[in-house]
């Protein structure tokens, strides 16, 4: 009988490093939002942490809590429309252009 393990053995490491060299060559993506859209969630951030978030009178909100953080973590896309809503809802007008 013939043994093949050490045949299969060297076909193993060999696709093993084909398989290593063609993931690395895969391009990261990042789910960090664009520069603007973060420095407008930082700045919608400041301006509910502000006004709002520190009224007197004013309860816990989970919804901006959340959106806060997210600010934070870089998920504007998900913070700046529950920003926005609360910033609107509390008698404040959005900037009409944003520049960081």
């Amino acid at each position: 009988m013939i043994d093949l393990q050490p045949k299969r053995r060297g076909s193993m490491r060999k696709f093993l490093s084909v398989l290593v060299v063609s993931l690395s060559a895969i391009p990261v993506t990042s789910s960090a939002a664009p520069d603007g859209d973060k420095a407008y969630c930082d700045e919608l951030s400041a301006l509910y942490r502000r006004y709002v978030q520190n009224s007197p009178g004013r309860r816990f909100d989970a919804e901006a809590a959340v959106a806060l953080d997210d600010c934070q973590k870089g998920n504007a896309a998900a913070s700046i429309p529950v920003l926005e809503k609360k910033l609107l809802q509390s008698g404040f007008s959005l900037p009409k252009e944003f520049k960081p």
